[in-house]
């Protein structure tokens, strides 16, 4: 997937790009089957609300053959290429969930905040590209963006322990509210299969959700080569070391593996 030069001007102006159906609902299916597997297991890499709902798995890409082909699938790996013209490997891989009436909060935050301070990131030149397994909508806990904030740099933040299950650097209400000023907030839904792509420093969070409707999201942050990180202070299933450039596979490998997953189960 080559992105067109307009898409490439509205990154650069917004930060982000949202791109519906990119995945087919066979695609989806598999993942969406395996990410239930994951989260009903008893791994360490897997994160739970207070409640005890999921909340993320981390280096699913590690463990499990079908995140593994979506890791290294050429529909996420080339416009991340493109943009940063060089290879790739991936800083870290997640499975989000925002679990039907127990989804918690994600806080106002920058992740190349993050991936500076916890992890010794260089510089922006990583950024998170987004799977859609369920369908987003407006009253599902959406993730929200602020668009045109990642010209701001790396903002002051403070590390939130106490807030959700997962310790987070976050910004001040006062910052929040004058970049929304600014740029307005927006939060991108769709079907199962959107792929949305989002610029290191955009600012971006997501309310609880307290309907019957849970959303998966999976992550994949995509890091240039040259830009690996330095001082890594995370556990390595949340900051990967392994800088290997990312070889992309063949355009229909997940579907494969889908149709083979059926042939086994049907035998």
């Amino acid at each position: 997937m080559i992105l067109t030069d307009a898409q490439l001007r509205d990154f650069d102006e917004q930060g982000y790009l949202f791109l519906p159906g990119c995945f087919t609902a066979e695609e989806v299916g598999i993942l969406r089957d395996e990410a239930r597997r994951i989260y009903a297991s008893d791994r360490p890499e897997v994160w739970r609300e207070t409640s005890g709902a999921p909340r993320t798995a981390f280096a699913a890409h590690t463990y499990n053959e079908a995140f593994r082909i979506l890791g290294r699938h050429p529909r996420l790996i080339g416009p991340v290429e493109q943009l940063f013209g060089e290879k790739l490997y991936m800083h870290q891989f997640k499975v989000n969930a925002k679990a039907a009436f127990d989804g918690e909060v994600w806080q106002w935050h920058q992740d190349y905040g993050t991936w500076a301070r916890d992890d010794g990131m260089p510089e922006p030149r990583a950024m998170n590209i987004a799977v859609f397994l369920d369908e987003v909508m407006p009253i599902n806990g959406p993730l929200m963006l602020i668009p045109k904030s990642h010209r701001q740099g790396v903002l002051p933040a403070g590390h939130d322990t106490r807030t959700t299950s997962y310790p987070l650097w976050t910004l001040d209400h006062d910052t929040v509210t004058r970049l929304a000023a600014e740029g307005g907030i927006v939060a991108p839904t769709g079907k199962p299969g959107g792929v949305l792509m989002f610029h290191g420093n955009l600012v971006h969070g997501s309310a609880g959700n307290i309907t019957p409707y849970g959303r998966t999201i999976v992550y994949l942050t995509l890091c240039a080569v040259s830009n690996h990180i330095r001082k890594p202070t995370r556990p390595e299933w949340i900051a990967h070391r392994d800088f290997t450039p990312i070889e992309p596979l063949s355009d229909d490998a997940l579907a494969q593996y889908a149709r083979k997953r059926e042939e086994r189960t049907a035998a």
